[in-house]
């Protein structure tokens, strides 16, 4: 069977698991098109349908675009680390330069977060005032820049922001030079993410409970703003592979692999992630906004990329390994894990002050809650280790550790057993954020939620995790994926609560004191 015929079957089968409401796909091998497959709809209501001209919001795969406006303009980032600094103008730290707001390694807490901190309303509007004065608002940061890994989409608002206004022109002039260079003739800079030019719909819900137009009101800049079609992205691979061997080329310029201060080496870097996918070396960038999945990839030994683009909330991580395994001729999932024995558990984890807990499934896989809502998924080796790419949790003689390589640290994990005091009511604030935390107890159910200058944030129940620390869930924000569920560590002096410090993997460690 040819490898077209291969690919053929293999849209097939992504298209019935993962086809939700619409969607598109491609694949590009040596330059040439080998799919090019687009499905369902645009927009249900009208009828438009999905085709590969459709504008589609490729979210965060944005930030390699402002990554690689930054690099063309200034081939020496440093040049505007007096810019970031000024951006920051109560941080009390070392500024973070401007190549570590490109490697995510910058420790600023990210907006999406901190609004939530600031007590913004679930699908709230967010634009280029709330952004300016929230960033504006930072006087520390959860680890010194350069040191550790940690998402943060204000980092390319920021390199997005600092351009713009360097050039006097709008970012979107910037990156259309990007785009033409490209071939890219549809890519806009799209940043009101309630609508697209041609009417493209993204979507919430399944195909069990239907589905509905996601709400969303965020003006995303250079972290997320980025509009283009499948015939826009499959340009864009081709540009990479045509420019594989310029050292000046523009990708391979992003994509070289970036270090942490100590030198260790860092998985992510210039908007690019650098991993594998069935052990074959990729470069890649998910992205995901409320009604809106995406993900492309790049294998530079094999010269394949591949682009899935998904107007719903569906995973298109397993869509795109579908069609890559397709291309290389080998299975798509690799064998079944050992069975998972033993790792249950609530934690405390003293690098970040977050909340942990394992759990095991039935299909022998332990589960880890740590970085925001989602759950990582890692696969047990034997009855002492369990991991996955970029996370591994390993028994040794003084207890269980958890190993971060792509975030650059290892800790171990304090065991989080036992009553959670529930004298914990009142109201805390933070200095630094001008924020408040109120805790109620209504009838033996203690709830929590945070006010601040963008409002007043929806009361949650409580979660006890262990002797004076308990988690307050965000199970929806400004846009996907919610922060996850913030962290309380209580703080006592003479048996008395006084503060509690808050945080998620996005924000961590800030104090609030009681009041």
């Amino acid at each position: 069977m040819s490898t077209v015929q291969t690919l053929d079957r293999a849209i097939a089968t992504v298209v019935r698991q993962h086809g939700g409401i619409g969607g598109a796909a491609a694949v590009v091998k040596n330059g040439e098109v080998l799919l090019r497959h687009s499905w369902g709809w645009a927009d249900q209501d009208r009828r438009y349908p999905f085709t590969p001209a459709t504008l589609f919001r490729i979210c965060s795969i944005s930030k390699q675009f402002t990554c690689a406006t930054l690099i063309d303009r200034f081939p020496d980032p440093s040049a505007l680390d007096g810019d970031v600094k000024a951006r920051l103008p109560l941080l009390a730290e070392t500024a973070p330069r401007t190549a570590d707001l490109a490697n995510n390694q910058s420790g600023l807490r990210d907006y999406w977060a901190t609004a939530m901190l600031c007590g913004s309303p679930v699908e709230a509007p967010f634009g280029e005032a709330e952004a300016r004065r929230l960033i504006a608002l930072t006087r520390s940061l959860h680890f010194q820049p350069g040191t550790r890994y940690s998402y943060c989409n204000q980092n390319f608002r920021l390199i997005g922001d600092i351009l713009a206004d360097r050039a006097d022109r709008p970012l979107s002039d910037l990156l259309r030079k990007i785009f033409d260079r490209a071939g890219m003739e549809r890519a806009i800079l799209g940043a009101e993410t309630s609508a697209l030019p041609d009417g493209t719909v993204g979507y919430e819900g399944s195909l069990e409970e239907g589905f509905r137009p996601a709400i969303n009101r965020i003006l995303w800049t250079g972290d997320a703003g980025i509009a283009a079609s499948l015939d826009d992205m499959i340009a864009w691979e081709k540009f990479i592979d045509l420019t594989r061997d310029d050292a000046n080329g523009l990708y391979r310029r992003i994509s070289t692999p970036q270090s942490f201060r100590d030198g260790a080496l860092a998985k992510y870097g210039f908007g690019i992630s650098h991993g594998k996918m069935l052990e074959k070396r990729i470069t890649s960038h998910g992205g995901g906004l409320r009604g809106w999945r995406s993900m492309r990839f790049y294998a530079p030994e094999e010269r394949v990329s591949v682009v899935v683009l998904l107007n719903h909330m569906g995973d298109p991580r397993p869509a795109a390994q579908e069609l890559f395994a397709a291309v290389l001729g080998v299975p798509a999932k690799g064998p079944a894990p050992e069975p998972a024995k033993g790792w249950t558990g609530t934690y405390f984890e003293p690098e970040t002050g977050l909340s942990t807990r394992i759990e095991t499934t039935p299909d022998h896989k332990v589960q880890l809650h740590y970085v925001g809502r989602a759950t990582e998924t890692l696969d047990p080796k034997g009855e002492a280790e369990a991991g996955n790419p970029s996370v591994r949790l390993r028994r040794a003689a003084d207890g269980l550790w958890m190993d971060r390589p792509d975030e650059n640290f290892s800790v171990k994990l304090v065991p989080n057993e036992g009553e959670a005091k529930t004298d914990i009511g009142g109201s805390f604030h933070s200095a630094e954020y001008d924020a408040t935390l109120t805790i109620v107890d209504r009838g033996g159910q203690l709830s929590g939620a945070f006010s601040g200058f963008l409002g007043p944030g929806l009361m949650q129940p409580l979660i006890p995790s262990g002797p004076d620390v308990w988690r307050l869930p965000c199970p929806r924000a400004l846009d996907f994926s919610p922060p996850g569920d913030w962290t309380l560590a209580f703080k006592r002096e003479s048996g008395r609560i006084t503060g509690v410090q808050v945080g998620c993997w996005l924000a961590r460690r800030i104090d609030f004191r009681r009041m």
